[in-house]
C-alpha cells in the first residue's frame, strides 16, 4: 500500500491517499509560537477558535504534534515541545473541547516539516498543529 501525504501548515484540510482507498480528509490549524515559547497569544487561539467553530467535534479524533526548531539542546526541546502540547491542551479544555479523543505526539526537534538551517524555517517548526482526524463510520 503507497500513501502519499501532503501537509499544509495552517487553515487546510489535508488529504491521506492510499491505493485502492478512498481518501481520506482530515483538517489541521497550526498554532505558532516565539523561539524558547509556549506561550499561545490571543491572535493563535482565536484563529484556532474560528477554525473549530466550523467543525462537529464529536465526529473526529483531536491529534495534537507538537514540534520546535533546532535551536538549544535535544532536552530543552522535548521539554518545550511537551511544554506546547499541555498549554494547547489546556486551552482547549477551558474553550470547552471533549478530550476524551485527544492524542498527543511531541516531536521536538526531530521530524522537522521545514528546513531548520533558514530562518524562515525555523519559524514555521515552532509550532504545534491541532488535527482533526475523522472516526471511522
Amino acid at each position: 500500500m503507497k500513501t502519499i501525504f501532503f501537509l499544509l501548515a495552517g487553515l487546510f484540510p489535508v488529504f491521506l491517499v492510499s491505493q485502492n482507498e478512498h481518501p481520506v480528509e482530515y483538517k489541521i490549524v497550526s498554532i505558532f509560537f516565539s523561539g524558547g515559547s509556549y506561550y499561545i497569544s490571543e491572535e493563535e487561539k482565536m484563529k484556532v477558535r474560528e477554525f473549530l467553530a466550523n467543525e462537529i467535534l464529536g465526529n473526529y479524533e483531536i491529534h495534537i504534534h507538537s514540534h520546535t526548531d533546532n535551536i538549544g539542546g535535544v532536552r530543552f526541546n522535548e521539554w518545550l515541545s511537551k511544554m506546547r502540547s499541555e498549554s494547547t491542551l489546556d486551552f482547549l479544555i477551558e474553550d470547552g473541547v471533549p478530550t476524551n479523543k485527544v492524542f498527543i505526539k511531541d516531536h521536538g526537534l526531530f521530524n522537522p516539516e521545514f528546513d531548520n538551517s533558514t530562518w524562515d524555517g525555523r519559524l514555521k517548526n515552532r509550532r504545534v498543529d491541532v488535527v482533526l482526524w475523522p472516526l471511522p463510520f
